[in-house]
């Protein structure tokens, strides 16, 4: 098995998306500002975040001064959101709020039936085209709904965002992804700190002198996957850097894809 993985995907859009991101969620005020500035001076070049998480204005700041062009910034269209002027306003909030003229990756954040995927996707469109979003992609959308948005047409999508974490089966999606050249991204990587309540990471933690938040995401970028765990000191984001020159075997690897206890953290409508 070979030790080396990517620090960048390439996506179907030609551009390329850091496999180590910062995850922002439930990230507010100054604790936010700090969190992401120590990040982007620690080597992070790759920031997660949404229109509803409120702190895009946050994020904004934080970045204010950073190497625009080292940076990919992720945000995402709330649902309610997802007709084609919902999708062009939310987008241009967004920019004014995280201070930009573009945003490398826009996601549609949750499905919603009530709205056309035709809509969602004719907004997206045009915010490529416009320049104002370089790649676009889903969140939480399921095999039968990304189909039919693949059908539509018009659009590359690039990416896949899915709660992704050593308590989660995941096959089907992943797989279909791959077969579709989508790249997936595993957000609560880390399962929200329960990675160190479990007996099996613990053991091949020990067994490589690392963390179990450190193996959860090898785990996780050794199947392919792009990571972006969130942290709350600068101990975490070195930590979480450090994913890179050393690799899980494949008992490992077997070990942790056999972990029985299964803990959804996220509504689990779609995915």
């Amino acid at each position: 098995m070979d030790a080396q993985i990517p620090k960048r995907l390439k996506l179907k859009s030609g551009y390329e998306m850091p496999v180590l991101g910062l995850g922002t969620w439930e990230l507010t005020g100054e604790e936010c500002v700090e969190i992401v500035r120590r990040a982007v001076d620690a080597g992070y070049e790759h920031i997660d975040t949404a229109e509803a998480y409120g702190n895009e204005s946050e994020i904004g700041g934080a970045l204010e001064g950073a190497d625009r062009e080292k940076l990919f910034i992720t945000s995402k269209v709330a649902s309610e959101n997802l007709d084609k002027a919902g999708v062009l306003e939310a987008c241009k909030g967004s920019l004014g709020r995280l201070r930009t003229d573009y945003l490398d990756l826009y996601l549609a954040h949750w499905p919603n039936d009530e709205i056309s995927l035709a809509e969602t996707v004719e907004g997206m469109r045009q915010l490529v085209e416009e320049g104002m979003v370089r790649s676009v992609g889903l969140s939480n959308f399921d095999v039968e709904r990304i189909k039919k948005v693949l059908s539509i047409g018009g659009v590359q999508i690039s990416n896949l965002q899915i709660e992704y974490h050593p308590f989660t089966r995941r096959t089907v999606l992943p797989e279909f992804c791959a077969r579709e050249g989508i790249t997936v991204t595993a957000y609560s990587p880390l399962a929200r700190g329960r990675v160190f309540e479990n007996a099996t990471l613990m053991g091949i933690a020990e067994k490589h002198d690392k963390s179990a938040a450190q193996v959860s995401l090898r785990w996780l970028v050794q199947k392919g996957n792009i990571v972006i765990p969130k942290a709350s000191s600068e101990e975490h984001l070195l930590g979480n850097m450090d994913i890179f020159d050393w690799e899980l075997d494949e008992e490992d690897m077997e070990s942790i894809d056999k972990i029985e206890s299964q803990q959804r953290l996220v509504d689990t409508r779609y995915t």
